[in-house]
């Protein structure tokens, strides 16, 4: 990780794939990560950590399935959200985003249950901004 500061526009701009996140820094056992999403994920939970969202750029829906239905929450840029852990959700950007999060090193992406993988969908725990 770098000692140096770290321009989010810059790390944004330094990749093009989508749903792969960057890890960007870290703090203690949490890894601080940065993505372009656009379009829809999968609904995935995570079933022992809650997951941090900032939107960076752009806007961020995040569909949940709670005990009481079914609900889509909107974040504007700017806006933070965390999800519950075993909360099901599925993140979609329609006209794409910039968002960072923040969540326990060597969580996937997809959490640990999920629905099929799509193609597009880089299934990993985040790769280092610099590789």
């Amino acid at each position: 990780m770098s000692n140096q500061p770290i321009l989010l526009s810059k790390a944004l701009a330094s990749f093009d794939a989508l749903w792969s996140p960057r890890i960007v820094t870290r703090v203690n056992d949490y890894d601080v990560r940065i993505a372009k999403v656009e379009g829809e994920h999968l609904w995935h939970v995570h079933d022992d950590t809650d997951e941090f969202f900032l939107v960076i750029e752009g806007e961020l829906q995040i569909s949940l399935r709670e005990p009481e239905g079914e609900r889509t929450v909107v974040l504007p840029q700017g806006a933070v959200f965390t999800v519950p852990r075993g909360t099901e959700h599925k993140p979609s950007a329609p006209s794409g985003a910039a968002i960072l999060m923040f969540e326990p090193t060597g969580t996937p992406t997809v959490g640990d249950r999920h629905e099929e993988i799509p193609d597009h969908v880089d299934a990993t725990t985040g790769h280092d901004l610099n590789a």
